[in-house]
């Protein structure tokens, strides 16, 4: 039997290895390169950040190919990794659990929960590796009632240097990120195909018999598996003749900066903790994107700027279109919550003694999803009914609602419950 899986980043990876290892001829086609991490030398851009001559926010794309940046409204810019591993590459390696919305449906995840987690094993930043800044906006959060926790992360202590730029690639390889499923599927004896973006999968009566890539190379399969997020999945599907549902969401991100002096924030892992609400999290980001590229933070050098993140789970409406393009709004009601996380946010940092002036970053999501989405009876099967016979969505656009969460555990849970959905249908 043979497997096509589109994509490599958590989805895919998880149920290219497990495919592979259960008896599959699998081979993965990555829409972007081979990953190379940005390079650490940073300082150069710092005379030019200052005089407004990086640009905007496109510019990093030309800097740091594998981050596919593209703004969906005027006052949101999404965020995906085009390479190898995906959007593992470029994730600051939380370890979350993740279930807003499936208990609605039906659905389950705690078995693929714990297998993973007692796989990857995840554990948290020790707190004194935190910069003091961190630790005190920790105290101020749980003077406020509001039960920070470190955060659970596949990082090894022992080989991070603590250099702040875990979403720029991990050069050290204290990180986890998908490649290492994605190795041990090669090694048994996967295919990876790197620079081979899939525009369509071929339909026969009824029944997905492989896929076409966009230099029109094609390739048979018994089962074709759609990993290719939120954004990638659905304008295949399109391409296809095939629908996708409008309900895109991203998960909000919005960094709230203050000032410090001498906080080098960044001489430590991103999100060494977070409080946890209804709809969105806190947690310590400098937030490079905004840094570099947003206009209202330029006068405050990296060293004295403070970050407080809002994730926010968003408002599920958004349009993918066969083309890639897409529309995604910043809703009236996704804006009032924004607001009201913003300031509790300037609250913690106020406490820890972070003074202003306090300035927003750049509104970014970079968890996409929502656009395949499950139904309550489409659960048992773990697809959308719709689908064609052979054809399967393993990612977070399986995901009804939007998180506020890391979604990493979740994506790869979900790609683990299909794949095994795959084997007991293919027995």
């Amino acid at each position: 039997m043979r497997a096509i899986v589109v994509g490599s980043g958590a989805g895919g990876a998880t149920a290219a290895r497990e495919l592979q290892s259960r008896g599959f001829e699998v081979v993965v086609l990555e829409a972007g390169p081979p990953f190379k991490p940005f390079t650490r030398r940073i300082s150069w851009a710092e005379p030019l950040r200052r005089f407004g001559l990086l640009g905007g926010e496109s510019t990093f794309k030309h800097l740091f190919p594998p981050m596919d940046i593209q703004r969906s409204s005027q006052e949101l810019v999404l965020v995906r990794g085009l390479s190898t591993g995906g959007s593992t590459v470029l994730a600051c390696g939380n370890l979350v659990r993740a279930d807003r919305g499936l208990k609605e449906i039906g659905l389950d995840l705690t078995p693929e929960y714990d297998e993973l987690e007692g796989e990857l094993k995840p554990t948290t930043i020790p707190q004194e590796n935190w910069r003091p800044v961190t630790n005190e906006m920790f105290l101020s959060a749980r003077d406020m009632g509001l039960n920070p926790q470190p955060t659970p992360k596949v990082v090894d202590t022992s080989k991070c240097n603590n250099c702040g730029l875990c979403e720029l690639g991990c050069v050290r390889g204290a990180r986890w990120d998908s490649r290492k499923f994605l190795t041990e599927a090669i090694r048994k004896g996967a295919v990876l195909k790197s620079r081979s973006p899939v525009e369509r999968v071929i339909t026969e009566n009824g029944r997905v018999s492989g896929v076409i890539t966009h230099d029109n190379k094609k390739y048979n399969a018994d089962v074709v598996v759609l990993a290719a997020g939120g954004i990638g999945s659905p304008q295949i599907l399109k391409n296809s003749g095939l629908k996708a549902e409008d309900h895109l969401w991203v998960d909000i991100v919005l960094t709230l900066g203050g000032v410090l002096s001498g906080a080098r924030q960044l001489e430590e892992p991103p999100m060494a903790w977070y409080t946890q609400h209804e709809d969105y999290i806190l947690s310590p980001y400098p937030d490079i994107l905004s840094h570099y590229f947003h206009k209202p933070w330029r006068k405050v050098p990296i060293q004295d700027r403070v970050g407080l993140m809002v994730k926010l789970a968003d408002t599920e409406e958004g349009a993918v279109y066969a083309d890639g393009k897409v529309d995604k709004p910043l809703t009236a009601y996704d804006q009032e919550r924004l607001d009201l996380a913003i300031n509790q946010a300037q609250e913690v940092m106020e406490g820890a003694g972070v003074s202003g002036p306090f300035v927003r970053g750049v509104p970014n999501g970079g968890h996409l999803g929502g656009t395949v989405p499950l139904k309550k009876e489409d659960v048992p099967n773990i697809r959308p009914s719709w689908l064609p016979e052979g054809l399967w969505v393993a990612d977070l656009s399986l995901s009804p609602r939007s998180q506020g969460l890391p979604t990493i555990l979740l994506t790869a849970a979900l790609a683990l419950r299909v794949s095994r959905k795959i084997l007991e249908t293919m027995e």
